[in-house]
């Protein structure tokens, strides 16, 4: 016997493309609607842009399609997702907009991923947020020492996790019962 470690997979059934599709432009949809809401409750208590930094509102709709969709889906959205809020409200940022894209992605891709791993749906979401976090902590590493970039402060690899560490709890709380409510009322069909 080997003392590799085999992760146990549950049988989900598999998605059509048609499916996918639908689910990648709801989480698009999503990813766009869900901040502007938390940017506008920021506005009217005089926070700003506050609120979504701290509640990382266009993560939920990401790590959810890629929980319940699978790989495909949640890769397009979190690649998709910025840039289409980006095209139609000019958030994120143009300096972060590339590395938002990135992290989305893996996250949606990591989720993704594990969808049929026999895991609980909180260590799903740890696993898919550290991915995503590394690959972007490494994307901002090569922009500022690979390429000199001086629009993104090294600094902003640990003051985004400081600051979206509500988002972060937000998404154990929210993430793990939403994916439990749609597989129940999928079992009650």
């Amino acid at each position: 016997m080997t003392n590799t470690m085999i992760l146990k997979t549950m049988e989900k059934p598999r998605l059509s493309v048609k499916v996918q599709t639908m689910a990648t432009i709801a989480a698009i949809a999503g990813a766009v609607a869900v901040p502007q809401i938390f940017h506008v409750l920021g506005a009217a208590f005089g926070l700003g842009t506050g609120l979504g930094e701290s509640f990382l509102p266009m993560h939920l709709p990401i790590l959810l399609v890629g929980l319940l969709a699978g790989p495909y889906a949640g890769a397009a959205a979190g690649m998709f997702g910025p840039l289409v809020s980006f095209a139609l409200s000019g958030m994120p940022g143009v300096a972060m907009l590339p590395f938002m894209m990135l992290e989305l992605c893996i996250y949606g891709l990591a989720a993704g991923l594990l969808r049929n791993v026999k895991l609980p749906v909180v260590v799903k979401v740890l696993l898919a947020q550290t991915a995503g976090r590394i690959v972007r902590a490494a994307a901002i590493l090569v922009a500022v020492y690979g390429f000199g970039s001086e629009s993104i402060p090294l600094a902003s690899i640990w003051l985004s996790i400081a600051a979206g560490i509500y988002g972060i709890v937000l998404q154990w709380a929210l993430l793990p019962a939403i994916v439990h409510c749609v597989e129940r009322m999928k079992n009650e069909e």
